[in-house]
């Protein structure tokens, strides 16, 4: 898993390094986020969200966990003005940081438990696992944007052909 982990943002940077910033920011009629707050929020999770609350666990399973608000950071981070070149040069870094962090950890007991007061009992493996399962999710929503942009550049035609019967 943490090779799995280490190796995301090296897979993401080509994909995205050479996109137009205007397409970068676009946001689709659902209003749902662009490509850039899609990177900049991975960013922010790896720090503030899952980073923290393995090591939290880990640390202290009793100690209550600092609140997120991802939607909220999203608007008041103001994601979609920044750039998005620098936004997964963040990403890499933090996530090298949390990379060697993981590494340098000794006989850990993932079965230690965080009590959440909505969720119940969240083990350091199960935030671990989400950790890693989180990039595929985002993944498949930059693989989204992608290709809506790619619809939006040819309105008269269709792309059924594509395989989207």
């Amino acid at each position: 898993m943490i090779d799995r982990m280490e190796r995301f943002p090296a897979t993401l940077a080509p994909l995205l390094t050479d996109i137009d910033p205007a397409d970068a920011r676009c946001k689709p009629p659902s209003g749902a986020w662009s490509i850039l707050e899609i990177v900049r929020h991975l960013g922010d999770e790896e720090v503030d969200d899952f980073r923290a609350r393995v090591r939290s666990t880990l640390d202290d399973p009793t100690r209550p966990w600092s609140p997120i608000d991802p939607e909220g950071w999203a608007r008041d981070r103001r994601y979609n003005d920044d750039d998005l070149v620098e936004a997964l040069r963040r990403l890499g870094a933090e996530r090298a940081a949390s990379v060697a962090w993981l590494r340098s950890l000794d006989d850990v007991d993932w079965s230690l438990a965080y009590t959440h007061p909505k969720a119940g009992p969240i083990a350091a493996g199960d935030v671990m696992l989400s950790w890693a399962a989180h990039d595929s999710l985002h993944l498949r929503q930059i693989s989204k944007r992608l290709y809506e942009l790619t619809l939006r550049d040819a309105p008269d035609f269709s792309a059924d052909y594509a395989g989207a019967w």
